[in-house]
Order: structure tokens, then C-alpha cells, then sequence
């Protein structure tokens, strides 16, 4: 078997018991033998502010370093006031700076978003595909994975019970996987 392609799953949301970081890992344990998942929280990485881009503080180097290891960038989010979350817009600033040196250059990306509620983060999804483009590769058009209603989708210890939601996921990883597959060849 081939080497596995490195992805970073960015989990938009700081929440310990998140739904967001409980899709990313069930997305994780859901990938083939073709993906080497890395689920990455953004708990310490500080506020952008160009000023500090002559001397970048070292979470943006480590962050912007993890993306540029990487083949490919899936981002899990959830919906905020019919948006991404600031915490995933920041992370996205430092990533794509400095100007023309994006992290995520030419980075097949992939889009879930997630709800405990019935529109399962389409706003937030599309704000995404909007601010994307121009930092990164090509992103994932098919399936689009809104997921809703997911507040009981998870049990106690974080593992995924909704046994409706298993397919949906597995479905959406397997898509990206061979996307990836398609955009590294």
C-alpha cells in the first residue's frame, strides 16, 4: 500500500465536549487506510495581528507548519450567528499569512458542518467556501455534509451511537479520501 496522505481535520470549536471535535474524531476513526488523520484543536493559537509578522509568535509557526506537513485540510465547524466560529476565521488568518504564503496553498479541502439544530451549519459551511478560495486547493464540491440534529448523536465518552449518521459519514469521508487521492496524483 501507498504511503497515507497526511490531513489535518481543523475542529472549529473550542468546547471540550463539542459536537464539532466528536465528528472530527468519529471522521477520523471513519477514514480508510488511504488517510492518516490528524484532528487539530485551536485552543492556543493566539489572535492574529500582522504587527507580528516580522517575529510570528511560535503556536502560528506550529500551526502553519501542521498544514504545510499536511496533503490535504478537512475543516469540521459549527454554526455561530449564521457563520464560522471567530476562533476558526483567526486560525485561518494565521494560516494564510504571510501574504502569497498560504499554509493551505494548494491543499485539496474538505467541508462539514454541523447542528444540534435542523440547518446543520449551511450558513457556516457556505461562509467557508466563500472566504477559502485563493488561500487554498481545490475544495470538495460533492457530497455537501450539513449535519443536523446531531445532540444525540454521540454517547458519554464521545463515541458516535447515531447509527443513521454512521453512513453519512463514512460516505463523506471515503468521498474526500479519493478526492485527495485525485488532487496529490
Amino acid at each position: 500500500m501507498a504511503t497515507p496522505y497526511n490531513v489535518v481535520i481543523i475542529v472549529g470549536s473550542l468546547r471540550k465536549e463539542s459536537f464539532t471535535l466528536k465528528v472530527a474524531n468519529a471522521l477520523a476513526k471513519l477514514a480508510p487506510d488511504t488517510l492518516k488523520p490528524n484532528v487539530v484543536t485551536l485552543n492556543d493559537i493566539s489572535f492574529f495581528n500582522q504587527d507580528l509578522e516580522a517575529s510570528p509568535p511560535a503556536d502560528w509557526l506550529a500551526f502553519r507548519e501542521k498544514l504545510q506537513k499536511s496533503n490535504a485540510v478537512l475543516f469540521v465547524t459549527p454554526e455561530y450567528n449564521r457563520s464560522i466560529p471567530g476562533v476558526l476565521k483567526n486560525a485561518i488568518d494565521v494560516g494564510s499569512r504571510p501574504y502569497g504564503k498560504s499554509s493551505f496553498l494548494g491543499k485539496p479541502v474538505g467541508i462539514v458542518s454541523n447542528s444540534p439544530g435542523p440547518l446543520g451549519g449551511v450558513s457556516a459551511a457556505k461562509h467557508l467556501q466563500n472566504i477559502l478560495p485563493g488561500i487554498c486547493g481545490p475544495i470538495l464540491g460533492q457530497p455537501e455534509t450539513y449535519l443536523t440534529g446531531i445532540g444525540d448523536a454521540f454517547d458519554e465518552k464521545g463515541e458516535l451511537v447515531k447509527e443513521s449518521l454512521k453512513p453519512v459519514l463514512k460516505q463523506y469521508i471515503d468521498a474526500f479520501a479519493a478526492f485527495v487521492d485525485k488532487q496529490n496524483r
